[in-house]
């Protein structure tokens, strides 16, 4: 009796062990930095998210004629400061660009439990204040939240651009929980998926990248940091096969971790010659 008490103890233990790590998972980390932009015709304002719930939102116009608008998707933990430097480069061909920080992220508004379809909802109400079809950038977690606001809004958006992005949404989330933390992953990262998938009500293999890739219909764009060690290459050779044939294109940034592709040789070049090779 006593051997059952203390199995059914532990296991309870373990449980809400569980349920803590799920809640934490969505609440930290959270590294926003501090990078303004420093070109063009700013607008720093806010626009209105689900729930009646407001994002901080930059719009920067180019001295000249605008060649379109860029919306720019961070990743996890960041901000809309952390696309700066992406977006300065758009800047610097003429394109209007608008960067903006997800909800429970820079100074959004809070939101608990985060995730992809949220990302994506922000997504959706930035495009709905631009009013025009645009060009969508999203970085890892951004890039999830932008190909799921893709398959919704196929005629909102140009071209897309999937930097650091996953393949299949629990695959993925374990293989960085345990690339975090070897113990964490192994012993609760199952579990905390379990929990995960029922805040998505079970559906949340069903907004994996590699599953809503058939249904993108505009030019794509992956990119991908060859030394990627929280999402691998192997997740964008996975997805690249799940896009209709030449439809999408894959640039490897030599050298680069998760989020550093940016910042290696031949990143600008093959940015720019998927805007100029779908007339852009």
């Amino acid at each position: 009796m006593l051997l059952i008490t203390l199995i059914i103890g532990l296991a309870g233990a373990y449980l809400l062990a569980s349920m803590l790590l799920t809640y934490l998972v969505h609440q930290i980390p959270r590294r926003p930095v501090v990078n303004p932009p420093d070109w063009g015709r700013v607008t720093d304002t806010t626009v209105r998210t689900v729930g009646g719930k407001r994002l901080e939102v930059w719009r920067i116009e180019p001295e000249g004629a605008s060649r379109g608008t860029v919306l720019l998707a961070h990743g996890w933990g960041r901000n809309r400061d952390r696309m700066v430097d992406r977006a300065r480069m758009f800047g610097g061909w003429g394109y209007t660009t608008v960067i903006h920080s997800a909800r429970d992220h820079g100074r959004s508004s809070r939101c608990r439990w985060m995730q992809a379809v949220k990302f994506a909802e922000d997504i959706e109400a930035v495009m709905d204040w631009i009013g025009e079809p645009v060009i969508l950038y999203g970085h890892s977690a951004g890039a999830g939240g932008a190909i799921i606001a893709a398959s919704r809004n196929g005629h909102r958006i140009d071209l897309l651009f999937l930097e650091a992005c996953y393949a299949y949404t629990k695959a993925s989330l374990l293989s960085l929980y345990t690339w975090f933390n070897p113990i964490f992953g192994r012993c609760f990262g199952r579990l905390v998926l379990f929990w995960m998938d029922l805040m998505y009500g079970g559906r949340m293999d069903d907004v994996s990248p590699a599953r809503l890739a058939p249904h993108i219909a505009m030019p794509v764009l992956l990119i991908h940091g060859e030394k990627d060690r929280r999402f691998p290459l192997a997740y964008a050779l996975t997805l690249k096969q799940r896009f209709a044939e030449g439809q999408a294109e894959l640039f490897v940034a030599e050298g680069a971790d998760h989020s550093a592709s940016s910042l290696k040789p031949g990143y600008r070049e093959a940015v720019e010659g998927f805007l100029e090779r779908n007339n852009f």
